[in-house]
């Protein structure tokens, strides 16, 4: 470590290695909370929104109404509702699933993986359902059956359209991720919390947790960035 920052360090009463440590250690269960809900949440999503465009009520309302309800409830009160209902539920408590749920972390994981597969399942839907027709119909004149045509054509065009909105959601999905705190998992949120308790500072301890939200949004701004441009390569003009 630079000499600076240890003398900086030395004499610093709230920013010190104890600090730094506490700010780590709620870097990394944040990342991990938020890595997994998304990761999980986007492979529900995918087939929940090609289901959700069927002409068939019988299979896309149940997963409208499942979307409406993670929709147009806050995620807070879902969390509350998955961590302290969980234990509510008859004979788990006897079972291997309350070794699991007992800890904080997988309620909360299953609560923010519910909420936004329910996001990504509408971002998603909207642009299946903004497929052109024309891509369908040629594909269709090739010969290529209804899972080949969503393999190679729905799919691949769909993404392309959603991949903004969707970076959107993953930005707001790392935010959300504060509340994670509430149910006494040490996110960084938490972590200030614990900082702003040790030492009586508040606004040092969540300026420098603001901070941190943000380099990791201006990087995943980045790399949705990058990742829009590889995808939307093919109308940029030749040459450029």
């Amino acid at each position: 470590m630079p000499e600076f920052i240890t003398t900086w360090l030395d004499g610093n009463d709230v920013f010190n290695t104890m600090t730094f440590l506490d700010y780590w250690q709620g870097l990394v269960n944040t990342v991990q909370l938020v890595f997994l809900s998304l990761v999980i949440g986007l492979v529900v999503a995918v087939p929940l929104a090609i289901l959700r465009n069927s002409p068939r009520w019988w299979v896309n309302k149940p997963i409208w109404l499942y979307t409406y309800l993670f929709r147009g409830t806050p995620l807070l009160i879902q969390l509350y509702i998955i961590y302290y209902g969980i234990a509510q539920v008859p004979g788990i408590q006897d079972t291997f699933w309350w070794s699991i749920f007992r800890e904080p972390f997988y309620p909360a994981l299953l609560a923010f993986t519910l909420n936004t597969a329910a996001y990504t399942t509408e971002i998603f839907r909207g642009a299946i359902a903004a497929t052109p027709q024309g891509e369908i119909e040629a594909a269709k004149a090739y010969g290529m059956s209804w899972f080949l045509r969503l393999r190679r054509i729905v799919i691949p065009s769909a993404a392309r359209r959603a991949v903004q909105a969707y970076s959107n959601e993953v930005i707001f999905m790392l935010h959300a991720s504060a509340i994670a705190s509430v149910v006494t998992i040490v996110d960084l949120t938490g972590a200030a919390r614990n900082i702003y308790s040790r030492h009586y500072a508040p606004f040092e301890a969540f300026i420098g947790v603001a901070l941190i939200y943000m380099a990791l949004t201006f990087a995943l701004v980045f790399a949705f960035r990058k990742l829009e441009n590889h995808l939307l390569r093919h109308q940029q003009p030749a040459g450029g």
